[in-house]
């Protein structure tokens, strides 16, 4: 059986872990920035007067990306709906809307740098250790599939995972069926796997899903605990793995 001691909580007879991606794993903020500045930069050449509006829905402000905000934790999708949603109340079209939001997207994904953000310091031995202990992992992130096995390979820890889950599918966070379909992919028991996320759409999914339990990182952009995790961390040494009465690391 194995347990997994955080702070001053203790998860019994846990079977996997499933992970967001981006703020998570994959140290995307400045990345995910960019992206949002890039796209609200060409929307506003063709639609004067929405940037800075965008940037503020986008979850932007500044050199500061919101870790909650919709760039942050939306699927393409969802940021592409809140995008044409201002278009249209300059007083265009839908469809024309949708048109040039999803034209100005197109165009930052061909002029941004498709490799892969760095992970945060220590994220590859954490993963190593869990998987030596016997846990499955999984990805569930609001990027899209594609994104997140690039991510994967690229650090060449795709190995270690069971599923590699993206906003591609017919349910996209905070709805608790994938956080369901991901354990029903790994072949675990909801009630015996954890969540890890930096956002409370991560919490909320897991909760919800009835996760053993959910558990909010920070990499320490934050002081505040994360609403509705279990328990906060800053980094993932802070996860304990023990087997029976003995400590893995």
């Amino acid at each position: 059986m194995i347990s997994i001691d955080c702070l001053s909580h203790k998860f019994s007879d846990i079977q996997a872990i499933i992970f967001d991606k981006d703020g998570t794993l994959e140290d995307s903020g400045d990345y995910l920035r960019n992206v949002a500045q890039k796209r609200a930069r060409l929307i506003d050449a063709q639609i004067p007067g929405v940037g800075e509006p965008l940037l503020m829905a986008f979850g932007v402000n500044g050199l500061r990306l919101d870790p909650a905000g919709l760039q942050a934790v939306g699927s393409r999708y969802e940021n592409e709906i809140a995008a044409a949603a201002y278009i249209a109340e300059t007083g265009r079209g839908w469809s024309a809307s949708l048109d040039i939001v999803r034209g100005a997207f197109t165009e930052v994904d061909r002029v941004m740098e498709s490799t892969p953000a760095a992970m945060f310091p220590g994220c590859a031995g954490s993963i190593e250790s869990f998987a030596a202990a016997g846990i499955k992992m999984g990805i569930v992130s609001a990027a899209t599939t594609s994104q997140v096995v690039s991510f994967a390979n690229y650090h060449k820890i795709q190995s270690y995972f069971q599923v590699l889950l993206g906003s591609d599918l017919q349910f996209a966070k905070p709805d608790p069926r994938l956080f369901q379909f991901a354990c029903q992919e790994m072949g675990v028991d909801p009630a015996r796997t954890l969540m890890v996320g930096d956002s409370s759409w991560d919490m909320i999914m897991g909760s919800n899903g009835g996760a053993a339990g959910c558990i909010g990182i920070s990499w320490g952009r934050s002081a505040q605990p994360l609403a509705m995790a279990d328990v906060s961390i800053l980094d993932l040494a802070e996860l304990k793995i023990r087997t029976v009465n003995q400590f893995i690391r």
